[in-house]
């Protein structure tokens, strides 16, 4: 585990260490004359190292030589998210994936929650794959704060030794994974698309986009554990509710430092109504370069509004201007998974692929047989897509009994 030390042989108390530390962790001891460091402020960013004139500040990383006591570790730890009491969807998504990967070595599946509004929550995770749920009940995690959710997750993973540990990459997940994964010196591969077990070395095989998505890299953490890693929503698949499912649940005791944090929420904003989300979508009409124009997407709302869904885009729809950022899909974009994606003038280079390839059905229309897209889609259709849509949007209209059909 990497810590800070200060060599008291050599500190003279000089304070230059003081204005360079950004957390405000560092202060002078009035009684001993040396520096002091608060580890639950210090995020071993190392500036203070760098700014002592004397060295006496040293940031000691692990050995690299691997855990000692590694195979100590077991089981799968999910990292629960929430809002005012509201699990969001992804914390399902990962019970569902840990509940998979656990059936490689019967591995315990644990998510912690950490809330202010438990409610119902516990019964309905353990519903949803977790065998054990460490829940931890304070009115500072009614949002996300960083400082106290960290503490709460570093104890956790020391006093309960999970091998694998595993959030969503959301910017909750993104803000604390790798603020832990330093504080406890291991691993941490982040924007995860695939997870598995390596059947022989019993490691977790974590895939994610590479080299700006020309690439899918596998990547290992044989040497430390817990092994770490953030998982993009919507591409890992929530398992059906099991009512009944038996599990327990584990309240965890927090000590009085624990829900302490610098930072004071003064307002939380919510997305205002209609504005939109396509990752809740059932039903996502996606446009690409091959629209042509901003003036070409009122074809792809009205087949929207048909099949009760929502607009989507193409990176490069998105950087012309022609939709805005909300509805760009893929690496840069956002992760969907409906049930079904209608992909319209979308070559279907991987860094979109990324991000919708988990649908359950997909149908394309690109006047090129060779796009990538068709390599993905469930049905393709070759053609002009500016004869394609008003037919097809004719066609349902005749088939609601609509007018103008």
């Amino acid at each position: 585990m990497a810590r800070i030390e200060i060599r008291e042989e050599t500190c003279t108390g000089c304070g230059a260490c003081v204005p360079a530390c950004p957390f405000g962790a560092i202060s002078v001891s009035s009684s001993s004359g040396l520096a002091i460091i608060d580890p639950d402020r210090c995020n071993l960013c190392g500036a203070c190292e760098e700014s002592c004139p004397f060295e006496a500040i040293i940031i000691r990383k692990g050995s690299g030589q691997g855990t000692p006591d590694s195979g100590s570790y077991r089981g799968i730890l999910v990292v629960g998210e929430q809002r005012e009491g509201v699990v969001d969807h992804s914390t399902l998504e990962l019970l569902g994936a840990a509940r998979r990967l656990s059936e490689a070595d019967g591995s315990v599946v644990s998510v912690l929650l950490m809330t202010a509004q438990p409610g119902e929550w516990p019964s309905r995770l353990i519903a949803g794959g977790a065998d054990v749920v460490l829940l931890a009940e304070h009115p500072c995690f009614s949002h996300y704060l960083t400082e106290p959710c960290a503490r709460l997750l570093e104890k956790v993973i020391l006093t309960t030794k999970p091998a694998v540990v595993l959030a969503a990459a959301t910017t909750t997940g993104r803000d604390l994974m790798p603020r832990v994964a330093a504080r406890i010196d291991t691993g941490l591969t982040a924007d995860c698309t695939a997870l598995e077990i390596d059947g022989e070395s019993g490691l977790l095989l974590q895939t994610r986009p590479a080299f700006g998505g020309n690439i899918m890299a596998t990547i290992l953490c044989e040497r430390t554990r817990p092994q770490m890693a953030t998982v993009r929503p919507r591409v890992m698949k929530a398992l059906e509710p099991e009512p009944g499912r038996e599990g327990r649940v584990e309240k965890l005791e927090l000590e009085p430092g624990d829900p302490v944090s610098r930072v004071e929420l003064l307002d939380f904003t919510p997305l205002e109504e209609g504005a939109i989300d396509i990752t809740e979508s059932e039903t996502i009409v996606s446009g690409g370069r091959g629209m042509k124009s901003p003036e070409s997407f009122p074809m792809l709302q009205e087949l929207a509004d048909l099949l009760d869904g929502s607009v989507g885009a193409s990176r490069a729809a998105v950087d012309a201007g022609w939709v805005p950022y909300p509805h760009q899909v893929g690496q840069t974009g956002k992760t969907v998974q409906p049930r079904t994606y209608v992909a319209c003038g979308i070559s279907g280079a991987v860094q979109h692929l990324v991000g919708m390839q988990s649908s359950d059905r997909i149908y394309a229309i690109n006047r090129d047989p060779r796009a990538p897209i068709f390599q993905v889609c469930t049905e393709g259709f070759v053609g002009d897509l500016f004869e394609i849509l008003p037919a097809l949007a004719r066609e349902l209209r005749r088939r609601r009994g609509e007018a103008g059909s």
